[in-house]
């Protein structure tokens, strides 16, 4: 049973991706690629390219991932830090929020 619930959470997570990368613009299946989709990540944020590298840093990759998921919240008008926890440590719950709740502010 439990499998069950974590693919259909893994699915869930998985479609709210796709729809963000297409909101910006991005192709949606860039969303199930790994490495790939934290590129793409990047690019709608406007972080530099370079910045990918930097999540190979042990630690250190947990507070990037927090400042990138603080900026993709606030494209979204959600700048606040709860929400980019949120999204860190719930993105199955976050993230659709983002995704079919929320329109890109600019």
């Amino acid at each position: 049973m439990g499998q069950i619930i974590q693919l259909i959470l893994g699915i869930l997570t998985l479609v709210s991706m796709w729809k963000i990368f297409e909101m910006f613009g991005q192709k949606g299946w860039a969303a199930i690629i790994p490495f790939y989709n934290l590129i793409v990540l990047l690019r709608i944020v406007n972080w530099e390219a370079y910045k990918f590298w930097l999540f190979f840093i042990p630690i250190y990759n947990i507070y990037l991932a927090y400042l990138l998921y603080k900026d993709l919240a606030a494209k979204f008008g959600q700048g606040t830090p709860g929400f980019a926890i949120g999204i860190l440590l719930l993105p199955f719950i976050f993230l659709p929020l983002l995704a079919f709740k929320s329109k890109p502010v600019a």
